[in-house]
């Protein structure tokens, strides 16, 4: 069974367990996601299927992709995304893929687009530690030494400088499925995951256990 589904970010709330003891939860509003794509070694270099999920008027869909949709006969979707797999049994173009897959007490992934913060200093970014607050200091919030002047004469990659942050791609392993909500389509996970309120959300199996 293919545990994999791309799901939409409502928000974070919390509840309570039998012991009474408050569990916070992102609520995930999760599927049903269509099969529109499964490509194989013999075919594409390497075994995935691709997930459709949402929908979207015709106007909104490029030529690209209407044809990409139109070479399997399926309904436009809005968003999709691929996922890596090595069981490939049993699926095929069109098949639905429902939040039944996963049930409470399974360990999840989660992967999303982190929230964009803007150009930020070294202070927000990298947490780095602001220098001496006093007027005569003139060193306050700035990233500090770039170096020796002469030798090497450059800045070398990788220094920790002001830039824009936030708006990557996250992955948070090892998250608790903590309730599935098969008639509403609502996936309870213990913890927080990537992005904002809306945003789209890759959902599958854990690769790594839990130490």
């Amino acid at each position: 069974m293919n545990k994999t589904i791309i799901g939409k970010k409502v928000g974070m709330t919390q509840i309570f367990d039998e012991t009474g003891m408050v569990i916070p939860v992102t609520v995930i509003e999760a599927g049903p996601c269509t099969v529109t794509q499964v490509k194989t070694v013999e075919t594409d270099g390497y075994n995935s299927i691709q997930l459709g999920y949402g929908e979207v008027k015709e106007k909104r869909v490029n030529k690209p992709l209407k044809g990409h949709f139109q070479k399997s006969k399926l309904a436009l979707k809005k968003h999709l995304r691929e996922f890596r797999t090595d069981d490939l049994a049993d699926v095929k173009v069109g098949d639905e893929i429902k939040l039944d897959v996963f049930e409470a007490g399974d360990k999840i992934d989660v992967q999303g687009t982190s929230k964009g913060k803007g150009f930020q200093g070294v202070i927000k970014r990298h947490g780095q530690s602001r220098g001496p607050m006093g007027h005569g200091s003139m060193y306050h919030r700035r990233p500090g030494s770039m170096g020796s002047t002469s030798t090497p004469g450059r800045v070398f990659k990788g220094k920790k400088l002001p830039g824009h942050m936030g708006c990557v791609t996250v992955t948070i392993q090892n998250l608790d499925v903590v309730r599935v909500d098969t008639d509403k389509n609502v996936l309870l996970i213990k913890g927080s995951v990537p992005g904002p309120k809306g945003a789209i959300l890759k959902i599958k199996k854990t690769v790594k256990s839990a130490k």
